[in-house]
């Protein structure tokens, strides 16, 4: 443990969004002074990382701190999801979606700007390895919805169906660009997560929306109801959206962590910094994309 360390726990996302943050930084500023080789040198690591948790080799797979068993398969193993709870099967797969598109996207930089053709082909070989395992392990055959993307898997067959409102999660995976909003089993697991087929989606009187673990059970999670906004092409369900967002403030003016699906003044987390900026970020490209009028109908009960 060191000083600056909150906590010692490893999630994919956590090495994904640095690469995506420098990646969308260049493409918006065409600005590529930040990738020299402190850049190289994380990419390093973070391939590192991944290939370990492929646990291809010398792994020791029992339940002294590495969770359920896997079987070793391409995917890439997580014992923590972006939540900070632990998983029940290792095989996150938002996660491992999110690896893939990372990876391709620091092979872009590596290629483009650093000229490292050798390491930015160490990005797309296990980017096209988790793809393939994704195709052959993510995909759950569903009695009511039909073909969904599971949660989470371990490479046996096994599927846990559900999802959680921390991103990535199967509901983010369009607005983070890892599957196509059109892509007919994303739109099957949507419907799935956004149903009390979901055991983490509550609906009450203040709102509906997906939760989790987290903080339990009845607590809908904002974030959630904003990830359906930004992968919807409803514009009357992004209005109900936005209007559960206004109405769910309890007054404060801020969007919570959590609030009760019947009381939205029973919230968790009086400021959440990630939720306002995602907030500030849906209310821009609903302007961008020509909704105003749509926003204008929002309204604040008094």
């Amino acid at each position: 443990m060191k000083p600056f360390l909150h906590e010692r726990k490893y999630e994919i996302d956590s090495l994904c969004y640095p690469i995506r943050l420098a990646y969308q930084y260049w493409l918006v500023t065409g600005d590529d002074s930040i990738f020299g080789e402190e850049w190289k040198q994380a990419i390093a690591l973070v391939l590192q990382t991944f290939r370990e948790q492929q646990r291809k080799e010398n792994d020791t797979i029992s339940h002294g701190g590495y969770g359920n068993p896997v079987k070793l398969c391409g995917l890439i193993a997580s014992a923590f999801r972006p939540s900070d709870d632990a998983t029940v099967f290792l095989y996150l797969i938002p996660s491992n979606f999110m690896a893939v598109s990372s990876l391709r996207k620091a092979a872009d930089v590596l290629t483009k700007i650093n000229n490292d053709k050798a390491l930015a082909k160490q990005c797309t070989d296990p980017a096209d390895e988790v793809e393939k395992a994704l195709k052959k392990h993510s995909i759950y055959k569903h009695p009511k919805y039909g073909k969904i993307y599971a949660f989470e898997a371990d490479g046996f067959g096994n599927h846990h169906l559900m999802d959680d409102a921390n991103v990535p999660s199967l509901l983010a995976m369009a607005y983070l660009g890892d599957v196509d909003v059109n892509d007919k089993i994303y739109q099957n697991t949507r419907r799935f997560v956004l149903s009390e087929d979901n055991p983490y989606y509550f609906s009450g009187k203040a709102g509906k929306g997906i939760g989790g673990p987290h903080v339990g059970y009845d607590m809908v999670w904002p974030m959630s109801i904003m990830m359906r906004a930004f992968t919807s092409t409803d514009d009357k369900e992004i209005l109900e959206c936005m209007q559960m967002l206004v109405d769910t403030d309890a007054g404060t003016g801020f969007i919570h962590e959590s609030f009760h699906k019947d009381d939205a003044t029973n919230y968790s987390r009086p400021w959440f910094a990630w939720k306002n900026a995602l907030f500030g970020e849906l209310v821009l490209m609903l302007i961008d994309d020509g909704k105003l009028e749509l926003l204008n109908k929002v309204h604040k009960s008094l």
